[in-house]
């Protein structure tokens, strides 16, 4: 049985799948699962999916019957895990090569249940442009000033936590598993170590700002169900956070926002 099972949705991916996957097949780490949870792709995604699936029975592909979304189609794939350690990696991020065997030996080696690890951002032809490092640790409530944790390097034990699933929203919904996580157990350890890479698309930089803002204050009133003034008061701090890390990364980083 797997020791790590990677969870991966998927919707017209075909274009860059196959590096997502070629990172995983090269992991010096072998002893994982991945299903890929296909969320009705009109493009060739699920052939390029299954292709590499025939040749590895590590690699497991799943289709929805409808579109549905990221979160029913992480939970699905969370659902069909056997691995003890679930991992995330969408269809157009990689990590590097040793990125389970570090990750797995910082979690066994300290006995963390829920860690995170640092990574580039790269751009549509793979140029690395930008780094996102990490703090040593984030409880709950750090997170809902600003999330640290990004959804390609995050991982849980479910020996610690069982299996736990995303909320059922559009967007930000890895958030919300996060802060789940954090109601079960006090902190979240990040790994200060370029472990993945994360594909940022030109066409969809500013759209997703606005649409990630209104989600997360959902998020915030909707699934965590914080008071009015609470919602507040965390959403001013994501908002600011946001503005400095985009706009003024040298202050961020004075500030201890950004590594």
């Amino acid at each position: 049985m797997a020791l790590v099972t990677i969870i991966t949705p998927s919707y017209n991916s075909s274009i860059f799948i196959l590096k997502t996957l070629k990172s995983v097949t090269s992991q010096s780490f072998d002893n994982w699962e991945m299903i890929i949870v296909d969320d009705c792709s009109s493009d060739n995604s699920v052939e390029v999916i299954q292709s590499f699936a025939d040749q590895d029975p590590r690699i497991k592909l799943i289709q929805l019957a409808e579109n549905s979304g990221a979160a029913v189609a992480r939970n699905t794939a969370i659902e069909a895990a056997k691995g003890r350690y679930i991992a995330f990696l969408d269809s157009d991020d990689a990590w590097s090569p040793d990125k389970l065997a570090k990750q797995l030996a910082f979690m066994q080696a300290n006995d963390y249940p829920f860690t995170f690890a640092a990574y580039d951002k790269v751009d549509e032809a793979g140029k690395v442009f930008g780094h996102v490092g990490v703090p040593d640790k984030v409880t709950y409530s750090d997170l809902l000033k600003s999330c640290s944790i990004g959804c390609l390097t995050a991982m849980y034990d479910t020996e610690f936590f069982g299996k736990v699933y995303m909320p059922l929203i559009r967007k930000r919904q890895d958030l919300g598993l996060w802060l789940k996580l954090l109601k079960k157990t006090k902190y979240a350890y990040g790994l200060n170590e370029t472990l993945g890479f994360y594909k940022v698309r030109k066409d969809s930089i500013s759209a997703n700002k606005k649409s990630a803002a209104l989600f997360t204050w959902r998020l915030y009133r909707d699934i965590e169900k914080l008071s009015l003034p609470k919602a507040s008061y965390y959403f001013s701090h994501y908002a600011v956070r946001g503005l400095l890390r985009t706009k003024y990364p040298g202050v961020a980083r004075f500030l201890g926002i950004l590594k």
